[in-house]
């Protein structure tokens, strides 16, 4: 397993949104961590076609991509951390389109990124998100303290991705494009 690949440390989600912002709320404090040369942290805010530029522009390309997000997902606690491995596939042309039409309007949206990303084939081998239980979304710039005492576990998660590769530690599940949108996480 190969420890220096090329990695791009990513935070997707709205501000001002309590736990839903806790990824852009970390890209701060991720930004000042000390890095190896290889490893870059981003803030995929920007749309995803504009990311999808960014990673077509790099030169060499990112090896892997790690994505800090918070979905609101049916059974988990606030703060419980899950890792996906994206293993591709898009969904039909019309949930694309929807996707386009989403990113167009300036929706933030991890499914849009992945899904588009995947149409233009910027994902290399290993993507992985690390993805933070919100709980129901509320104004404000605070976090919940379930979501304030993940944020170790957080660290320590995206950290063992970028400088350690995959290791028996972490639970890994999968998404692909082709069941993203049904909720269904891939278990093979």
């Amino acid at each position: 397993m190969e420890l220096n690949k090329k990695t791009l440390i990513g935070t997707v989600g709205y501000h001002i949104l309590g736990n839903h912002s806790m990824p852009p709320m970390m890209y701060l404090h991720l930004n000042e961590m000390s890095w190896p040369d290889h490893v870059k942290v981003d803030e995929l805010n920007w749309g995803p076609v504009a990311v999808v530029q960014m990673m077509e522009a790099e030169s060499p390309p990112f090896e892997k991509v790690i994505i800090l997000c918070a979905i609101e997902r049916k059974g988990r606690k606030i703060g419980q951390i899950d890792v996906f491995r994206w293993l591709g596939k898009l969904p039909d042309e019309e949930q694309i389109q929807a996707c386009v039409g989403d990113a167009a309007t300036g929706v933030i949206s991890v499914e849009n990124l992945l899904v588009i990303g995947e149409y233009f084939k910027i994902w290399k081998d290993e993507v992985y998100l690390v993805d933070v239980e919100p709980g129901p979304e509320v104004a404000g710039e605070k976090w919940t303290e379930s979501m304030e005492s993940s944020i170790p576990d957080v660290i320590s998660t995206i950290k063992r991705l970028a400088l350690t590769g995959m290791d028996d530690g972490i639970d890994i599940k999968y998404l692909q494009g082709d069941t993203l949108f049904t909720n269904k996480i891939v278990t093979d």
